[in-house]
């Protein structure tokens, strides 16, 4: 097995969740750091470690992100990290399965992540990278993330499910 890190100019943390029943809203967390120890080409038995720095969410919108910054939603005061630490990897056909414990505002739970190799190659600077892509989904409310307003024509603000998506580049230790 060998040790990688997410290379964060070439990776990105992604999220969607609806907004007044009907449509998406879109953000990226923009400060992020993982360690990777695995076998590239064969996932199974990788040992993986995520944190997020939750005050780099990013929704192009100042006033919703500073909203999502507060005790309303991830109370980045008093939880500052967001993280993820694998518990089991399973090949299925081309993919994996990933399950681990995800942290956010204080609250663990278990996670399953659909996970892609994206393949090998080597940089212009001669250095081996590895891509991967992940896909995910988990109910705020599970972590404590529970703000929400009723619409006048029914129905609320924001949905309960977030997608989580994942396009991450690492490079050797």
């Amino acid at each position: 097995m060998k040790k990688w890190t997410i290379d964060p100019a070439h990776s990105e943390i992604g999220f969607s969740v609806k907004h007044m029943m009907i449509s998406k809203v879109k953000g990226s967390f923009e400060s992020f750091d993982a360690v990777v120890e695995a076998n590239e080409e064969d996932l199974s038995g990788a040992l993986i470690d995520f944190k997020i720095d939750v005050a780099s969410i990013n929704t192009n919108n100042e006033d919703r992100d500073n909203h999502l910054r507060s005790a309303d939603f991830f109370d980045v005061e008093n939880y500052p990290e967001i993280k993820f630490s694998a518990n089991d990897i399973t090949k299925k056909g081309s993919e994996y399965e990933l399950t681990g414990d995800l942290t956010i505002k204080g609250v663990t739970r278990p996670v399953t992540f659909e996970v892609e190799y994206g393949g090998k190659g080597t940089n212009p600077w001669g250095q081996e990278v590895v891509a991967f892509s992940a896909e995910g989904k988990v109910n705020r409310r599970d972590f404590g993330l529970t703000w929400n307003q009723a619409l006048e024509t029914g129905g609320v603000l924001v949905g309960e499910d977030i997608k989580i998506s994942l396009e991450l580049e690492a490079n050797p230790a």
